[in-house]
């Protein structure tokens, strides 16, 4: 059940950023709802050559969110596909990367620790959007997998210590456990089986969150733009100011996303899958990927996004990447056109931005459009690129990953 403030938060947080390339500014507003569920990530260094922009639309709860604009980006630079300078398949991976380091122990601490760090900023009034500190970006270490070897050892002392105080009862135990599992098991290590024999952590059995993120990102090297999305946020290019979609949005009445539905063991009610959620894909939401029968992207709903990867050419002005919010009061062409009529005249671009979060926002909860959380990235580019030779260059943006013109 959604619930709206008697009065709507107005309060934006903005932001704006440039290089030689590219000049971005972005802007998020809690409006209507009672909590904001929206974090964002936009980082014009994600390496040399390389920026990264992302919007993350929370839903049940905040955390996933801000879990995706803490390290999604950082997945992508620690993926083999990144160093090989596959950029669809890193930022792939970085996605179903993101349910796999919310389960277990580390996961549960993590999360936990990003909703208290909520709490302490926001108080009750939940606060605003959230995005990772220029620090914190810039920070290329992750010690994720570190953590958890630390993690390991620290089991494997304890147990060592109980190991040797319960003497020759525990050798038997351990003996009939190594029957039972297999000893020659490839998926048991040394360190996992004592662990798991002697002790487990409070949470080592969490299996990930309930609550969930749709996930829309675009990594942009020279001429080459990347767009990855998993749910219903979205991507669309202005070109020579006609709107083109770079990502499609995931809902359950789509054909390819109900037969997976279905096929998983799920269902669809209301336009609502499970008789819950009102998209098909997103990061989190572990309830609905449960079968350990089925690959990732085969679960009832999955993280596995759409890919779309365009050469940018000098007809290409900007991108947008926004949430729902903005695209149920917007189509994309209307805001392409509201975009190019204010990008010369506001001051920066995230004024641009505040000016449609303000257009979007309704006069009252009566309607429900309007009342969402929104965020907004705005990207333009400034460098000149190769100009579009013939009409096959165009249609590339009509590809298979649901890229559209509009209307």
């Amino acid at each position: 059940m959604v619930i709206y403030l008697s009065t709507p938060k107005t309060d934006k947080v903005s932001e704006d950023g440039e290089n030689d390339k590219l000049k971005f500014g972005l802007s998020s507003m809690q409006g209507w709802r009672a909590t904001m569920e929206d974090a964002h990530s936009a980082l014009l260094d994600l390496d040399n050559d390389t920026a990264s922009f992302g919007v993350f639309d929370g839903h049940g709860g905040k955390v996933v969110a801000k879990f995706c604009a803490k390290y999604l980006h950082i997945e992508v630079l620690h993926t083999e596909a990144y160093a090989a300078g596959d950029l669809g398949a890193a930022v792939h991976r970085a996605y179903l990367r993101m349910d796999e380091m919310m389960r277990g122990q580390r996961g549960w601490q993590e999360l936990q620790a990003l909703g208290d760090k909520i709490n302490q900023f926001t108080g009750i009034t939940e606060g605003l959007i959230w995005s990772p500190k220029a620090s914190d970006s810039n920070d290329r270490h992750d010690d994720w997998a570190f953590e958890e070897v630390l993690v390991e050892l620290a089991w494997f002392h304890n147990s060592i210590l109980i190991f040797l105080c319960l003497g020759e009862h525990a050798i038997c135990l351990l003996f009939i456990n190594l029957a039972v599992i297999g000893f020659h098991s490839e998926s048991v290590t040394g360190l996992s089986l004592i662990r798991n024999f002697f002790y487990q952590g409070p949470h080592s059995d969490f299996t990930g969150p309930n609550c969930g993120s749709t996930a829309c990102v675009a990594l942009v090297r020279n001429r080459q733009l990347v767009v990855a999305n998993a749910g219903d946020s979205r991507c669309v290019i202005s070109r020579n100011g006609q709107a083109y979609n770079l990502s499609r949005d995931h809902k359950p009445e789509l054909e390819a996303e109900r037969e997976r539905i279905q096929s998983a063991g799920g269902y669809i009610k209301m336009g609502h899958v499970n008789g819950s959620l009102n998209l098909s894909r997103a990061i989190g939401d572990m309830e609905l990927k449960q079968n350990k029968f089925l690959s990732p992207d085969k679960q009832i709903l999955t993280a596995n996004p759409d890919i779309n990867i365009v050469e940018l050419c000098d007809d290409d002005e900007f991108i947008v990447l926004a949430c729902d919010g903005i695209w149920d009061c917007m189509s994309s062409q209307q805001l392409v056109d509201f975009i190019r009529e204010h990008i010369n005249t506001e001051e920066s671009l995230s004024a641009v931005c505040e000016g449609v979060l303000d257009r979007c926002l309704a006069p009252s909860t009566m309607g429900g459009e309007g009342c969402d959380n929104m965020t907004m990235i705005l990207v333009q580019f400034k460098k000149p690129f190769a100009q579009v030779k013939d009409a096959s260059d165009a249609e590339q943006l009509t590809g298979d990953a649901g890229c559209s013109e509009t209307q």
